[in-house]
């Protein structure tokens, strides 16, 4: 028996919608320590941000990323700033890069005071 084609297109989209949302819960997690995506975030932060906020992340281009520089800070705002960018500065928009969760780990570590890179995994996807 040969589906209708509005049944068939549902079930499609029903199952398009049921492999993003399932993708999407994987994106919720922090990364583990010491696995691969928690060295290669550190290592974005500490070489792609640290061209610009300065390698120590003590300022540069862009404003300082240490503890005392973002106490006032609202974090919801810090994390807005790394998915959105800041449109009219040299700050570009990491969404694309950087989950949501990722953004929100980075700025949680930006708040304690980041940790040091130790390179990036030998099998990294950023190679």
């Amino acid at each position: 028996m040969k589906l209708p084609p509005l049944v068939a297109h549902v079930a499609v989209f029903i199952g398009a919608a049921l492999v993003s949302a399932f993708a999407a819960a994987d994106d919720t997690r922090p990364p583990e320590p010491e696995g691969e995506r928690y060295r290669e975030l550190v290592h974005v932060v500490r070489q792609d941000c640290g061209s610009c906020h300065g390698l120590t992340l003590k300022g540069g281009l862009g404003p300082a990323l240490t503890v005392e520089a973002l106490a006032d800070k609202p974090a919801e705002g810090l994390v807005a700033t790394i998915m959105g960018g800041r449109p009219g500065t040299p700050m570009p928009p990491f969404r694309g890069i950087v989950t949501e969760a990722e953004a929100e780990w980075i700025v949680d570590q930006l708040m304690r005071g980041f940790p040091p890179d130790a390179g990036l995994p030998a099998t990294s996807s950023l190679n």
